[in-house]
């Protein structure tokens, strides 16, 4: 898609807001993209959700005068900040700045859960989109990736987490702990590509009770809320279930009796 008007550097803003569902996130970094074409400069968005992630760089991968690059801090990092430079721009130079907190208390007696950490974070007065995952480490803590101008910040404001003193400083990204997920692969057979039989099958619970989580809202694919349990999965689709993990859906064949014979991979 090329730019509508070259002399003005805008953007065809209203055709890329057509039918998206998350029309004020992707009206922000628009204004970044048409910024970064008219500058000459990187710009970087805040952290995105990967409902958000998924729509924004799915919508900006049809402009062909951009490129994009978006990070977490780390592989498996769920809310990622996105870099946007202009295509002509050298690539080594889109970097994603993100800064390591540790949140470091004796929580033996009094266990803080991944809500408590992002409450009193977000009890200091700062909002959800200047911090990323929170990563839990039991009782010593947590570690969060956070944008970098929220170092000091929350180093002086963050005293306190449930009933806990806490310190947080900066620390290195070598220093981020970061669980690598279980792998497991499987393959299933299934009368359809119905997603309450897919998952059920991936996740190992009865169709019923998936059925349940399905309706519950629980349920994500491609990061997009799916409260049908007849939706069609596809291969290359992503599911993930609330405190259950993702399944990743591999190739689809088709046997001779008309099934679907499907390549899972669950992480945990």
């Amino acid at each position: 898609m090329q730019l509508w008007n070259d002399e003005k550097l805008m953007l065809p803003r209203e055709t890329l807001l057509k039918g998206v569902e998350n029309r004020g996130c992707l009206a922000r970094i628009i204004d970044q993209a048409e910024q970064a074409i008219k500058t000459w400069e990187v710009m970087v968005t805040d952290f995105l959700s990967p409902p958000e992630l998924a729509e924004v760089t799915q919508v900006l991968s049809r402009l062909t005068e951009i490129q994009q690059l978006a990070s977490g801090g780390y592989p498996q990092a769920e809310r990622q900040r996105l870099a946007i430079a202009r295509a002509e721009l050298d690539p080594t130079l889109l970097m994603v700045p993100i800064s390591v907190l540790e949140i470091a208390g004796n929580f033996l007696f009094d266990a803080a859960s991944h809500r408590d950490f992002l409450g009193s974070i977000l009890g200091t007065g700062i909002v959800r989109e200047k911090v990323g995952d929170v990563l839990v480490q039991g009782e010593r803590g947590a570690q969060v990736l956070v944008v970098p101008e929220l170092e000091d910040f929350l180093a002086l404001h963050l005293t306190q987490v449930r009933s806990v003193p806490v310190k947080t400083r900066a620390i290195a990204p070598t220093e981020l702990k970061v669980r690598v997920p279980k792998q497991k692969e499987m393959t299933t057979v299934e009368a359809s590509m119905r997603l309450d039989a897919i998952a059920s099958a991936g996740f190992g619970v009865s169709r019923s009770k998936m059925v349940d989580m399905i309706h519950g809202q629980d349920v994500r694919v491609n990061w997009k809320e799916v409260t049908e349990a007849s939706y069609q999965l596809k291969s290359g689709d992503l599911v993930a279930i609330r405190g259950k993990g993702r399944l990743e859906v591999g190739e689809v064949t088709v046997t001779k009796k008309d099934r679907y014979r499907v390549q899972l991979t669950r992480l945990t």
